[in-house]
């Protein structure tokens, strides 16, 4: 294989692109927004005829340079909206660059819903799926886990389509699907997806403090008896916040507007956020605010449709790391991380968020062949986070845990492929579709190989 490298012309740079977290930018020699795939497929067509590297941006919710790029920036904003709904076969076909929200809120209005989602949704489809974007489900896996198929865009322009098979039949390009479905933009630039989708249906979400023992102790029970369990760690306290949230049906019965806002925007944005600057100001503070914090929590109940249920507005910015350990793992490593974080003299200003999925059968999936807990360790943007994330990982490598691929980790394609049985397949594929590394950078290249 040869490595690509940018050829510069006269033209000015386009501004620096940089992500939400503000914490990895990318210094292009050109962006484009196309709008259509013939018109994507002739951007990468002429960049490689340039002898320029080729990234697509989403909305910069990774924290990885995994878009990193001083080629052609691809830029979502054009390749947006619904292309098919298909109510005989469940699916919804939608553009690469749309938002999350826009699909969320175009589903529901068909009186559709996907099954599971993550906890945001401002992030573009392919962003999401591509990282590996993931909410939490005792049944139901991550939003790849939901593709039934996807069309992108190779190394040389050409325009290739993958699929799931159909009543034990063969997909097309049934080894593509695997692995194009968690990509890392290292395959192609995926330029639409076709999801499962469901009739809407309404979720009863459940929130309310528990100690962290208690919960540790009865975490595979909490586990096996919800569709869907998520609990939040506020370290230097014993207190959590779980979440619960099980099919209902219905009536629906929405937070009031008035202590949703509140709750959601005044507490955990605006409050939140103050919090978190006195925290970085002054770390000698942060235990007694967690203690504030924690003793704060109530419990509360509501009914309503998946995406108002599933997701919440993030508006403080913070840096993070997750890994997927094996479920049976999870309590362990986490009792370890309260001992490290008791002992240490870290100061940490952000809960500790854990989930869980079922093993899936994506290649590159941190949920990929074990069913799987998520750890992931937050700090408030602007605070050191060094000292804290290695120790956690640390504790997270011990049990063999695989690190998001849109989250800040320093694991390299050496311990990579010993977490991923299936590693070496898809670095193959990689080799067949991209040997010229149109779609490399120095990211890839750590946590991938050459």
């Amino acid at each position: 294989m040869t490595t690509h490298t940018a050829r510069r012309t006269g033209r000015p740079a386009p501004p620096t692109w940089r992500n939400w977290a503000g914490n990895a930018t990318a210094r292009p020699l050109r962006t484009s927004a196309p709008s259509t795939t013939d018109a994507l497929a002739e951007v990468v067509r002429r960049a490689a005829e340039d002898g320029l590297t080729v990234k697509a941006a989403g909305t910069g919710h990774s924290f990885t340079p995994v878009v990193a790029t001083e080629g052609v920036l691809i830029r979502p904003d054009r390749l947006t909206g619904i292309r098919q709904i298909d109510r005989g076969a469940g699916t919804v076909t939608v553009a690469a660059g749309t938002p999350l929200k826009r699909l969320n809120e175009a589903l529901a209005a068909e009186g559709l819903s996907l099954t599971n989602m993550g906890d945001i949704m401002e992030q573009t489809v392919s962003g999401a799926v591509g990282t590996g974007t993931h909410g939490t489900g005792r049944d139901s896996g991550s939003l790849a886990a939901q593709i039934r198929a996807l069309e992108m865009v190779l190394a040389d322009g050409s325009v290739l389509r993958c699929s799931a098979g159909e009543a034990g039949e063969a997909g097309e390009n049934p080894d593509v699907f695997a692995a194009a479905r968690i990509g890392l933009g290292a395959l192609g630039v995926i330029t639409e997806i076709t999801f499962a989708v469901e009739p809407l249906f309404l979720l009863t979400a459940r929130e309310e403090p528990m100690r962290l023992e208690a919960v540790l102790e009865d975490f595979e029970h909490l586990v096996r008896d919800n569709e869907h369990f998520e609990f939040y760690w506020f370290p230097h306290t014993d207190r959590c916040v779980t979440k619960r949230n099980n099919r209902s049906g219905g009536p629906a019965e929405p937070l009031p507007r008035l202590s949703g806002w509140l709750e959601d925007e005044l507490l955990s944005n605006g409050v939140f956020q103050a919090a978190c600057s006195v925290g970085r100001a002054f770390p000698a503070a942060v235990p007694g605010i967690a203690r504030i914090a924690g003793r704060a929590l109530s419990a509360r109940t509501y009914t309503d449709i998946p995406y108002k249920v599933f997701t919440s507005p993030r508006r403080v910015r913070f840096v993070e790391m997750e890994y997927a350990l094996p479920r049976e793992a999870a309590v362990e490593a986490l009792r370890e991380l309260r001992a490290v974080v008791d002992r240490s003299g870290l100061r940490v200003n952000f809960p500790v968020e854990v989930r869980v999925a079922p093993a899936d059968d994506i290649t590159l999936s941190t949920a990929s062949g074990r069913d799987t807990a998520y750890i992931a360790v937050h700090v408030y943007r602007g605070t050191p986070h060094e000292r804290y994330f290695t120790a956690a990982e640390q504790i997270m490598v011990a049990h063999g845990g695989r690190p998001h691929w849109g989250k800040l980790h320093s694991r390299d394609a050496g311990y990579l492929a010993e977490v991923y049985p299936r590693f070496a397949e898809f670095t193959a594929l990689r080799d067949r579709l991209d040997p010229d590394r149109v779609f490399g950078n120095d990211h890839l290249r750590r946590v991938l190989g050459d």
